[in-house]
């Protein structure tokens, strides 16, 4: 082949295929340091947001830094103007942000969703217990988890208890270096024997993921479950608790320690709970960040709703009616005179991304994806047309039109993107609060980064990831 005809192969190629490049090309290099950065804050929140109440308080507190302030603040006043910051936070769970626009609420708004509760382990109602000289309090797993990844390692305790005097008591114990952790255990290899002929989903049972917690007696050897007294004394010696308080608590089992850096090169950032904190975290910043002297034309949100490893059920779930309650009581801040219909207007004309991650393809795992349609760590911000599982399943599918102007959203802001489905077809699938959204008609996609060892204690996700799913995320709210 010549030269020329050679040459114009190449240049039809480069303007007719696609192909999705990795994100740390597109950086520039002020943009490498900005990655550092971003990353570095992103760290310290995963560090701080262990549960889903932790990570609405360190949410609001970042929200208050940037000069929000609670819708009750606007309804005291009467109204709310364009350029308003507002956030709102529901049963400590769950939390909305809010900047208004200049356009009208019935015109629509631009929302980025995420969920900040992850897999983890709950306490039982009554989890106390002794057996063979050892106390151990009883766990249920919450969320899609391997249970077999949860044994022996350092896991650490936090939550809250409702004492029987009616004081509400937060407990957290574990992530500092002088505190002491919690464990469950495994069986050593020479006595694993049978437990080794087991499928990998039965070698630990649920009802064995108990968590030692003590092993000193009460001084007086003729009383039965000295351990367990000798706990529940150094407990009500520490926080005035006693055994019928665990019925008013909810405390959760979470892997102790800090987001760490993973890799020579630092690429990496390894944490618990980035399913979903890196697309909460995310979507915080975008709206945090906004132009403090021009207002949105747009109203912008960001929700950051609980309960989505379990379904999105309950109050503080998105099947419940919080975000809709809380839209009715904003447009009653505007001059609205037909309230019911501007709701109705404004959540069909919204659009919304629902900031969910994906698996990203694992060369260690390789028969799990499509080679052609898998997401990639390291290839930025991934939208997912549809998810489910099998046949589409119980997903949104996402429309052509929204798609189109998604892309050319992020194409402008040179935002680094790629398509992606959640393994084979067949393989399995997963859910989001895609399909809740869209149940008011509003344009509805799944856009957010993909993780390796997703729902483990020990996610990793590509800091250029990280900051292209911002990158997008502050487009998608600043041009769309």
């Amino acid at each position: 082949m010549s030269k020329d005809k050679e040459s114009k192969a190449k240049e039809l190629q480069k303007s007719l295929t696609k192909k999705f490049e990795l994100a740390w090309h597109a950086l520039e290099n002020d943009e490498k340091t900005m990655v550092d950065d971003f990353c570095e804050s992103y760290k310290e929140y995963l560090t701080v947001s262990k549960t889903e109440r932790l990570c609405a308080a360190y949410t609001v507190l970042l929200a208050e830094e940037r000069g929000f302030k609670p819708l009750e603040y606007y309804q005291a006043k009467g109204k709310v103007v364009p350029g308003d910051k507002i956030y709102v936070i529901f049963r400590k769970k769950t939390v909305l942000l809010f900047v208004v626009g200049e356009e009208a609420l019935e015109n629509g708004m631009s929302i980025i969703g995420a969920h900040i509760d992850a897999p983890r382990l709950d306490l039982k109602p009554a989890p106390l217990y002794e057996e063979s000289d050892m106390a151990y309090f009883k766990t249920h797993y919450y969320g899609g988890i391997k249970k077999y990844q949860w044994v022996t390692m350092p896991l650490a305790l936090h939550g809250t208890v409702v004492k029987k005097d009616g004081e509400i008591l937060n407990i957290s114990l574990g992530e500092k270096d002088e505190e002491p952790v919690f464990c469950i255990t495994d069986l050593l290899p020479h006595l694993s024997q049978e437990q080794n002929q087991k499928k990998m989903a039965e070698g630990i049972k649920g009802e064995g993921l108990n968590l030692i917690i003590g092993s000193i007696p009460y001084e007086d050897k003729d009383i039965g479950d000295a351990v367990k007294l000798n706990i529940l004394r150094q407990l009500n010696d520490a926080y005035g608790i006693i055994e019928e308080d665990f019925a008013s608590a909810e405390l959760e089992v979470v892997p102790a320690g800090a987001a760490r850096d993973v890799g020579f090169d630092r690429s990496f950032v390894g944490s618990y709970g980035q399913d979903d904190r890196v697309c909460a975290f995310t979507a915080t910043m975008a709206i945090l960040n906004q132009d403090e002297k021009k207002p949105p034309k747009r109203t912008l949100c960001t929700i950051l709703a609980d309960k989505e490893e379990i379904g999105s059920y309950g109050s503080t779930g998105m099947q419940s009616k919080f975000f809709e309650n809380e839209m009715a009581e904003l447009i009653d801040l505007t001059e609205d005179h037909k309230p019911e219909l501007t709701l109705r207007r404004c959540l069909k004309n919204s659009e919304f991304l629902s900031a969910d991650v994906t698996a990203a393809y694992d060369p260690n795992f390789s028969g799990t994806h499509d080679l052609y349609n898998a997401p990639f760590a390291g290839k930025g911000l991934v939208i997912s047309k549809y998810g489910g599982s099998r046949g589409k399943s119980g997903s949104n599918d996402a429309h052509a039109e929204f798609l189109g102007k998604l892309r050319e959203c992020f194409n402008a802001a040179d935002v680094t993107w790629q398509m992606g489905e959640l393994g084979r077809v067949d393989l399995g699938g997963g859910g989001t609060i895609a399909y809740m959204l869209a149940e008011y008609g509003m344009d509805v996609v799944d856009c957010g980064p993909a993780l390796l060892s997703m729902h483990s204690p020990f996610e990793l996700c590509s800091k250029a990831d990280v900051y292209m799913t911002y990158k997008g995320y502050k487009a998608f709210f600043d041009h769309c």
